[in-house]
């Protein structure tokens, strides 16, 4: 039996609202919430929330020295479909050369590394 179940990934950022608004282009779903803590409830799926972090710094990525500490793995029909979709909400490419692999790893406008993943 399970200690716990898991209720929400919440990701710090500087501005919540923007980045729940990315993700919900991106995944669906209604931004509730405003200020310090947005949440992004996705239909079917697990929701997200992004809390205001003062101070907050990017994960790095690739980086042996600092950790990216996580990132999102989001599955599409077509990559190079989601590829020009999410670069167009502001996402930026950090490993996209290889057209051969099944996956692209790109950061959302607050620096948080996600990839796209064919299906």
């Amino acid at each position: 039996m399970a200690l716990a179940k898991l209720g929400v990934v919440v990701l710090d950022c500087p501005d919540p609202r923007a980045l729940a608004g990315f993700y919900a282009e991106v995944v669906g779903g209604t931004v509730e919430g405003g200020g310090d803590w947005v949440d992004l409830k996705v239909p079917g799926g697990q929701p997200l929330a992004f809390q205001a972090a003062p101070g907050y710094v990017a994960p790095k990525w690739p980086a042996p020295d600092a950790s990216q500490q996580f990132h999102l793995d989001l599955v599409v029909d077509d990559l190079d479909a989601a590829e020009k979709g999410v670069l167009a909400l502001g996402a930026k490419p950090l490993d996209t050369e290889d057209r051969s692999r099944g996956w692209r790893v790109y950061a959302d406008p607050a620096g948080h590394p996600f990839c796209l993943c064919a299906c």
